[in-house]
């Protein structure tokens, strides 16, 4: 246990990390933590006495306390000009190889993430804050040391943009006056700390995804962070600029007071739609008319999900922002017939967003940029972004349209492939990998909250399977055992045990059958975390 300028550090350290972990790294940090830890505390307090009330009956609705934004005329700063085209970006952790293929692919942007993609042990952490300096500065390289193949950035790289930790996640590593720090925290003021002066140099800015935010009171709090940390810095209001993922349903309801709150540093909302759905599932958690289908059939052209979409896209273009579409999570396969088919349905979802009026999208695998870049460059043409689509002549989308609840079976092949999704993808992330292959798809923490949380609901509800069967904690626990063979069987016993995939099952067990919502299964994962 280390102590620097009053950051206690409870990790490993070795030369490596001492350059990220500095003496005025450390300073900022703990300023910054002393600063907004405690408004954090509330805010997070905040969040579940508005739950407290949707468990009671209440449903999300428009503030009318905030009417007057969403009714007056105003407009976010202007977009730098090296975000105004976005039409393709690619997502994933901050492995020091992926960061490289990621910048390397055809896409305008790289979110590097420090959140759903990226399991947070303490060399994750550290030595994803070292690659992402090397990628700024133009210097990352990696040698695969099983193949030997070499990895360097070629000319004209992705533009990179850092996705921080939600703000629910803490940094067991790190504590300032005996109590762990917000993850989100961390991530933004290293990253900042340690890359501000090249981006200027290179005359850009600092550029962030923000998760998981539930109100506009959050992103104000985010705005401040932003606003303390520009003027230490002596850098101008909107150095850094921020892009907000609206991927909980809260925040839905209050997309215009996110823009307004954050009005100097956003430039784009997101539809981070698996998180979403996990949202909608978890806000209505104890209403028994809004229990989704199989997670096969929660598509983009569900109601709620459309409307959801839709109101993104009016809302942003209305104030002079992007509107960012969603993740297709399809890996391309090695079967040429198999491969036709994935691309088929990728540009369909592409050629949805585009014509909806995204102005680009998200996607898993440097594989797939060339579909979702064809779909947007024939939308788009000469132009960077669809900012003028305004879909004036629109219906105001209610309250109603975006809580409609989907039709859809409830299956069991959909109850057990939830299982064996959500087994192995714990069984990765805490062995240290938060973004992983699976069936086909790229799975990462928020699809597997949508698996898990899926067959929590049907228990409490005590809903039914298409044949019949009712669900419940017993028969959970008998397909769990039999799915756990299945798996097993998959992946071989060697990689069983090395992924300890026992203590996944457990966990999985523990929280699909509580009686009360786990509210993320990165909470408790976190302690089982290597």
């Amino acid at each position: 246990m280390i102590n620097c300028a009053g950051l206690t550090i409870k990790g490993p350290l070795n030369a490596e990390y001492q350059q990220i972990l500095t003496e005025t790294a450390c300073s900022f940090v703990v300023d910054l933590i002393r600063e907004f830890r405690p408004e954090l505390q509330q805010l997070l307090k905040t969040r579940q006495q508005v739950q407290a009330r949707f468990d009671a009956g209440a449903l999300p609705d428009f503030l009318p306390e905030t009417a007057h934004i969403r009714q007056s005329d105003w407009q976010v700063a202007a977009i730098p000009v090296d975000l105004q085209d976005r039409r393709t970006e690619i997502t994933g952790p901050v492995d020091r190889k992926m960061i490289i293929n990621a910048l390397n692919a055809d896409v305008k942007v790289f979110m590097a993430d420090f959140e759903d993609s990226q399991a947070p042990s303490w060399q994750g952490v550290i030595e994803g804050q070292i690659n992402m300096r090397d990628a700024n500065q133009g210097t990352i390289s990696y040698s695969d040391p099983q193949s030997g193949k070499q990895y360097a950035l070629r000319d004209n790289p992705a533009l990179l943009i850092a996705r921080v930790r939600g703000l629910h996640l803490w940094e067991r590593h790190l504590e300032v006056d005996g109590v762990q720090v917000p993850g989100s925290l961390v991530d933004f003021a290293l990253y900042f700390f340690h890359n501000y002066q090249i981006r200027k140099q290179k005359g850009t800015g600092v550029y962030y995804y923000l998760p998981k935010l539930q109100s506009h009171k959050e992103a104000a709090w985010w705005d401040k962070v932003f606003r303390f940390t520009e003027s230490r810095f002596q850098q101008p209001t909107g150095f850094i600029r921020a892009t907000v993922l609206i991927e909980t349903l809260p925040a839905v309801f209050e997309m215009d007071e996110i823009l307004y709150s954050l009005k100097d540093h956003i430039v784009a909302l997101n539809c981070g739609r698996w998180d979403y759905i996990f949202s909608y599932i978890k806000t209505l958690r104890n209403h028994s008319d809004r229990v989704l289908p199989d997670r096969q059939v929660v598509t983009m052209n569900q109601p709620f999900l459309s409307a959801y979409s839709r109101l993104l896209i009016k809302t942003c273009h209305q104030r002079g922002a992007l509107a960012m579409g969603g993740m297709a999570a399809f890996i391309p396969a090695k079967d040429p017939t198999a491969n036709a088919a994935i691309l088929q349905k990728v540009t369909a979802d592409k050629s949805l967003e585009a014509n909806n009026g995204h102005d680009g999208t998200w996607v898993a695998h440097p594989g797939l940029a060339a579909t979702a870049n064809a779909v947007f460059d024939a939308k788009l043409g000469d132009q960077p972004n669809q900012l003028h689509v305004l879909r004036e002549q629109d219906a105001p989308i209610t309250a109603a349209e975006l809580l409609q609840p989907s039709e859809g079976d409830r299956t069991e092949a959909g109850m057990r492939i939830n299982i064996r999704v959500a087994l192995q993808y714990i069984a990765a992330w805490i062995s240290g990998k938060g973004c992983v292959p699976i069936y086909g798809l790229m799975e990462d923490a928020a699809t597997a909250e949508i698996c898990r949380t899926s067959i929590w609901q049907w228990i409490k509800h005590g809903k039914s399977l298409s044949n019949g069967q009712l669900i419940t904690k017993a028969l959970f626990t008998s397909m769990l055992a039999e799915e756990c063979e299945v798996v097993r069987a998959e992946v071989g016993i060697e990689q069983w045990q090395q992924q300890s995939f026992d203590k996944a099952a457990a966990l999985l067990l523990s929280i699909t059958t509580a009686d009360e919502l786990v509210d993320f299964l990165t909470l408790p994962a976190y302690e089982l975390l290597v």
